[in-house]
């Protein structure tokens, strides 16, 4: 019976393998014409490759968090063309509202023949940045800052807590190039550099290079910027929940209002597992000194007995309960950043204090 399983299951993958050599060699699809937001851009190119790379080639760039991969579900657009139906990878990132509407993953979606697609203006905007590498920083023993200074562009706009996608060089047994997004940590005034937080992630194609290979001085590309996760002009007092990289549009965002002495009473939740988790501990308690409307309580979730913690102890969520009585549902706001079961797990303690969803902030690609 395994044996069966086991022959079945090489049959099947050696046939997966035959249909994409065939469409990748023998169709061949030609020069095709894309016409973006009836005719306000139209581009050719060759035919066979998805409809998110192809915009590319026309310098319209669109939000991919996993670098095309179908997992995010960020590469959303309408196409006006008939493309065939809904693969079973677009359909779990799709509501019924956008299937009628005719927006698809651009990531799945291959360019085979001329196409007509609608896009956001605000994509138009988008900009393909190159950059070197000025500065490679240990925070912790997996988490590295990294600092890249532009060059052409030679300076960046962009909202506190948005994001770049990062593209990848091939290295080593990686042929192609990858994107991988990640938020910056430094604030916008800062035009001529930005600054990233990465975590090494086993396996994690991206962050292997970046943590083992990257240099100073080397050059990298970068798309951006990306996203919705940025402060709301309100009163509202700020709850802002993080944990490992998460830090980074946190910090952009905090520095941002310190600059522009925008005074929002605003606790920030920093989570980590043991003391070598932790990082920015001494940077924030001094700008709490200097910004008396903010307040950083960072907590270990398993402080080991060398540690000598002295602070909050427990899970990030919580430690946030234990403060909430310190506000009113109505007079709140959340962001958030970290894991994916982080951030649930927040939004659930949230939403039972009472907060609505409408007022929790934070990035899907989380």
């Amino acid at each position: 019976m395994l044996a069966t399983i086991l022959v079945l299951s090489a049959v099947s993958v050696s046939l997966t393998g035959l249909v994409v050599l065939a469409d990748k060699f023998i169709n061949n699809y030609g020069e095709v014409e894309i016409d973006v937001n009836d005719g306000k851009k139209k581009f050719k190119v060759k035919g066979g490759s998805s409809l998110l790379s192809s915009l590319a080639e026309g310098k319209i760039f669109v939000p991919s968090a996993c670098g095309g991969k179908g997992s995010c579900g960020l590469c959303k657009v309408k196409v006006l063309s008939d493309v065939g139906p809904i693969l079973p990878t677009e359909a779990p990132y799709l509501s019924k509202d956008e299937v009628a509407q005719n927006v698809r993953l651009s990531c799945q979606v291959k360019v085979k023949k001329a196409l007509k697609v609608w896009l956001p203006e605000h994509l138009f905007a988008i900009s393909e940045y190159r950059s070197i590498v000025e500065k490679i920083v240990d925070l912790t023993y997996d988490i590295k800052e990294i600092t890249l200074k532009l060059i052409d562009p030679p300076t960046i706009e962009f909202k506190a807590g948005q994001y770049i996608q990062l593209i990848i060089p091939p290295y080593g047994d990686v042929k192609e190039p990858i994107m991988r997004a990640y938020s910056m940590s430094s604030q916008p005034s800062v035009k001529d550099r930005i600054e990233l937080i990465i975590r090494k992630v086993p396996g994690g194609l991206a962050t292997t290079y970046i943590h083992e290979h990257l240099k100073v001085g080397e050059e990298l590309k970068f798309i951006g910027p990306f996203g919705e996760f940025y402060l709301r002009e309100s009163n509202s007092k700020i709850i802002a929940i993080a944990g490992g990289s998460g830090m980074a549009p946190i910090k952009s965002i905090i520095l941002d209002m310190y600059e522009k002495k925008i005074e929002r009473e605003t606790y920030f939740f920093f989570g980590a597992r043991s003391k070598r988790d932790l990082f920015y501990v001494d940077f924030f308690k001094n700008l709490e000194k200097l910004y008396p409307s903010f307040h950083f309580i960072p907590a270990l979730s398993e402080p080991k007995p060398e540690d000598n913690w002295e602070g909050e102890v427990g899970l990030i969520t919580q430690v946030v309960e234990r403060y909430l009585d310190r506000f009113s549902p109505d007079q709140v706001e959340a962001y958030l950043c970290g894991s994916p079961g982080m951030i649930n797990a927040s939004i659930e303690v949230l939403k039972k204090f009472g907060l609505k969803e409408e007022k929790i902030f934070y990035d899907k690609f989380a």
